[in-house]
């Protein structure tokens, strides 16, 4: 019963995180689609990657046939947080869970399901991770169904005005943040210049899309740990 208890406030807790999943996953549907991945593909990209910046920025390089060690690359720098996160998560978890829990917690490990964990007082019960990723994965790939099924039916203008969606999202995601936080500010603006290079500099221009993620990601972020690192007070309030 204690179990099922857990695994019931698992999916209560992951449904506002299900809601905000359909509308993003939904954007990368269409964008799936215009990249020439067929509903099938894209529902099951989504069900076995679970990350939002990882399929995004993968889109263009499928669309352009890119090398499967660019992908790979660029997979490994983007959603290295991940690995990070899991390890986090495992020293909530009893040492009596076997490997295979403790893989299946993995699985689910996203930025929104890995606060909700972490937040978690006592032991986390794999139970309660159950419920969280079902709801939250159900959220990712309807989401994406709908998208990418919208995208093979609906007008060509009315999609590209809906692809939109997935830049109004980053906005509204950084720039509130950034207005408050200098630092976070100073790397939108790095890595906004810093692709403008990439994409308009004679030499620059011709590495391919997936390179340029990786040089620009690793780039600023080390920038940032250096000039800008966080204090101890900021890391224990975060």
């Amino acid at each position: 019963m204690k179990k099922e208890n857990e695994f019931k406030r698992g999916l209560k807790d992951a449904i506002p995180v299900c809601l905000g999943y359909l509308a993003v996953s939904f954007a990368f549907g269409i964008q799936a689609s215009e990249a020439g991945l067929s509903v099938f593909q894209a529902s099951l990209m989504s069900l076995t990657n679970v990350t939002s910046a990882g399929q995004f920025s993968s889109l263009d390089l499928i669309a352009t046939n890119a090398a499967y060690a660019e992908m790979a690359l660029l997979q490994l720098v983007v959603n290295i947080r991940y690995m990070l996160m899991s390890t986090a998560l495992s020293q909530k978890l009893s040492s009596k869970e076997s490997t295979l829990s403790r893989c299946l917690v993995a699985y689910g490990v996203t930025d929104e399901i890995f606060a909700l964990s972490v937040m978690r007082k006592g032991r986390l019960k794999p139970a309660y991770s159950y419920g969280l990723i079902i709801c939250s994965v159900f959220g990712w790939v309807s989401g994406t169904f709908l998208g990418a099924f919208a995208g093979e039916i609906m007008p060509h203008r009315l999609i590209s005005a809906l692809g939109l969606a997935i830049y109004g999202m980053f906005i509204a995601i950084i720039i509130p943040d950034a207005r408050k936080n200098a630092a976070l500010m100073m790397v939108v603006i790095g890595a906004m210049a810093m692709s403008t290079l990439f994409t308009y500099m004679p030499v620059l221009s011709t590495i391919s899309s997936g390179f340029r993620i990786i040089i620009v990601t690793v780039v600023i972020a080390a920038a940032a740990a250096i000039l800008a690192p966080k204090g101890k007070e900021e890391v224990v309030d975060a």
